[in-house]
């Protein structure tokens, strides 16, 4: 596509459309605020305004919105036209910078944990300058952060440019401290790789639970699954390619750097890889990537499934957030360089990761829970729910020589052969990769496994960026006063890589061993969300966001009783789901079923003595025993649904009650359910199969 460069970003308001449409001194007022964090006056908002309303208007726009993030999961915007009547009928197109900065939508039906009454409607949105507006299906949408009238923060991107700003804070006061005066700026950088599956939407259509839950709540494995390992970056099929094709096409035009594509280990399961980009364009990118991935299939007649487990007995879906740290100067604070072992500068901020992690370990487990990645954590394809690093055995060397105060030896990059005239010798890389694990180190930043693919990565790394920055602040208050900053540093980073050595390990993560021996080291192994959860308001955590001006006491608690909440909505709509299906669709096929395989023994009998009946008689034994247990189960389930009030003192209480009581029943009910589906025939059976849904693209 040669272009290529001419479209890419031809939908965004970027730098290029700036310089263009604004007075230089406004472009340089705007990028002082995007670059700096320079407030920006309501005069230059109105020309500012004015261009992008200009801009968005020969591009076929007629409406705006305020683009946000509430604690939904999902985005929200509400369209409003640039039309003002001026009289006799008449209207002009106008957008000021009033319109431009705030907002007003009702906030009355968006979770606020309490914060707020249902009768209290008003709430703000504010524009982000930081992330460019863009335009789509005839819309100017226009990035935006959300608060209640009483101004708490009620969504995901406030907490992360608080938490960028916090962590460039302390880290730029690092850097000063070891000489590197020129640098005014650093910046957390984010690459999130995205899962996903694509089914049929005639098959998608006929699946109540899918519609409803984004996953499968009854259904048999295929006779084939991933066990071949023929599908991960296999041929990618016409179909799919065709998608991907288009998908690449609608994000490159707004400005999004996805690079990767291929297929995913599991059947029907895709992956595509962005360029990394600053944490908030990021998070921007990768919810408007997942809103174009689903628009884009509608178009191919293919569903976009972004839940963590649609599908039992096969891969999952994650999103893997690679993160690091880097200066306006163009260094990134995470590469160790080829002299590791004299690099103090990487060394201090990689000591600075390794604590942040192994104290607040409990909050990046937080961060990555949900329903639908409690089915995926600690599968094939996830890491566990126990948080450890990952170095390598080079970086790992590199910590064990610091401690011990012995020589560091690094491997180096070692020149593979391959034995073949015709194909070139390489450098190979001085670490393995360990998909095991939650928090790995790949050569210059750290890529955090844990995500769910459907997972907003603002909370990853909001708490993330606080947590270092955290250290950071800890360590210049440590160093600050040394007479010899060298000598000073060495001493921390020997203390610091000695005492949280317990959260690195480079082994497999998979194992039993490794269970028992992270309980040792103090570890946590939080498997669910309601467990999970009990931690998130402890006081260490409580303080650290405080303390760093990310969110106060009641924005945390307001945070702790909305995921809470979401959590129990999630799992009863599920388990009605699965009543519905149950009653009105699965316990008539195979009764159905039943009744057929008896009405055709019978005409064999009254036919003939000597007419074998065995294989009809014996499936309705079996199949009518489990009947009677799944009616069973599916009475059970309702009783334990019904029985839900009685644990509503605390929404903490109610999501462990719906835990270990509603989800143990439905996954009862599923394996009867299962069972029953291979010994049905297809055409009474109400759904499509796994065949069907997995090999149907």
């Amino acid at each position: 596509m040669s272009q290529l460069p001419e479209m890419f970003g031809s939908n965004v308001f970027n730098d290029q459309v700036m310089q263009e449409k604004l007075p230089k001194e406004t472009y340089k007022a705007l990028k002082k605020t995007i670059q700096n964090g320079e407030p920006l006056d309501i005069s230059l908002a109105n020309t500012v305004a004015n261009a992008m309303k200009d801009w968005a208007v020969e591009k076929g726009c007629t409406h705006y919105t305020h683009w946000f993030q509430p604690m939904t999961g999902v985005t929200a915007e509400k369209h409003d036209s640039f039309i003002s009547p001026v009289g006799n009928g008449k209207v002009i197109m106008e957008f000021s910078g009033k319109e431009l900065i705030k907002g007003e939508p009702d906030a009355s039906s968006f979770p606020s944990g309490g914060i707020r009454a249902t009768f209290e409607a008003r709430g703000y949105t504010t524009w982000d300058p930081t992330s460019p507006a863009f335009i789509s299906d005839g819309s100017l949408y226009i990035p935006t952060a959300f608060c209640s009238y009483t101004g708490e923060v009620l969504d995901k991107k406030t907490p992360l440019l608080r938490s960028m700003e916090r962590l460039n804070s302390e880290a730029v006061k690092i850097l000063h401290l070891l000489g590197k005066e020129n640098v005014r700026r650093v910046f957390t950088t984010v690459g999130p790789e995205q899962e996903y599956f694509l089914i049929d939407k005639e098959m998608y259509d006929r699946r109540e639970d899918l519609k409803l839950t984004g996953r499968t709540l009854f259904g048999a494995k295929a006779p084939k699954g991933q066990e071949l390992e023929d599908h991960y970056f296999g041929s990618i099929k016409s179909r799919v390619s065709a998608y991907m094709k288009d998908l690449d096409s609608e994000l490159w035009k707004l400005g999004i750097y996805s690079k990767t594509k291929h297929n995913e280990v599991a059947p029907s399961q895709h992956e595509l890889a962005p360029i990394f980009n600053t944490s908030n364009i990021a998070t921007d990118h990768n919810e408007l990537t997942m809103e174009v991935m689903k628009k884009t299939a509608e178009k191919h007649g293919l569903v976009c499934l972004l839940h963590e487990k649609p599908f039992a007995g096969v891969n999952g879906s994650g999103k893997h957030n690679n993160w690091s740290m880097s200066t306006d100067t163009g260094e990134n604070l995470l590469e160790p360089g080829k002299q590791p072992e004299n690099n103090l500068q990487f060394q201090l901020f990689l000591a600075a990761v390794i604590k942040a992690v192994h104290e607040y370990q409990d909050l990046l487990r937080i961060t990555v829970a949900s329903a639908g990645n409690d089915h995926r954590l600690g599968a094939n394809e996830a890491p566990p729910a126990i948080i450890s690093m990952y170095l390598g055995d080079d970086l790992g060397a590199l910590v064990d020589s610091v401690i011990n105060g012995t020589e560091y030896i690094s491997k180096g990059k070692v020149k593979m052969q391959t034995g073949v005239e015709v194909l070139a010798d390489f450098k190979k890389d001085t670490s393995d990769r360990n998909r095991t694990s939650p928090f790995a180190f790949t050569g210059n930043k750290f890529e955090f496994r844990a995500l769910g693919s459907s997972l907003n990565i603002a909370c990853p790394n909001y708490m993330l960026n606080t947590m270092v920055a955290e250290e950071l602040s800890e360590f210049y208050e440590e160093l600050k006063d040394s007479n010899d900053i060298t000598a000073a540093v060495k001493a921390l980073v020997k203390k610091v890589f000695t005492e949280h050595q317990n959260i690195i390990f480079n082994g497999d993560n998979y194992t039993e061993e490794w269970v028992l021996e992270a309980e040792k080291r103090g570890l946590y192994n939080l498997k669910s969300l309601p467990e999970a959860y009990a931690h998130f308001m402890d006081d260490k955590n409580v303080q650290l966001f405080v303390k760093n001006k990310i969110c106060t006491k009641q924005e945390l608690e307001a945070r702790y009783e909305i995921e809470l909440e979401a959590y129990v909505k999630q799992l009863n709509i599920e388990a009605l789901t699965m009543l519905d299906m149950s009653k009105k669709n699965i316990l008539p096929a195979v009764s159905s079923f039943v009744k057929t395989l008896t009405d055709t023994a019978l005409a064999k009998k009254a036919l003939s003595d000597k007419i074998p009946v065995s294989v009809e008689e014996n499936l309705v034994f079996d199949l009518s025993e489990k009947l009677v247990g799944f009616a069973e189960k599916t009475t059970e389930l309702e009783t334990a649904v019904s029985k839900a009030g009685e644990y509503s003192e605390s929404n903490l209480s109610l999501a462990k009650y719906y835990h270990d009581t509603v989800l143990a029943v439905m996954q009862e009910l599923r394996n009867i359910g299962d069972s029953m589906e291979t010994e049905t025939a297809s055409q009474f059976w109400p759904y499509p199969s796994y065949t069907d849904l997995l090999f149907g693209v």
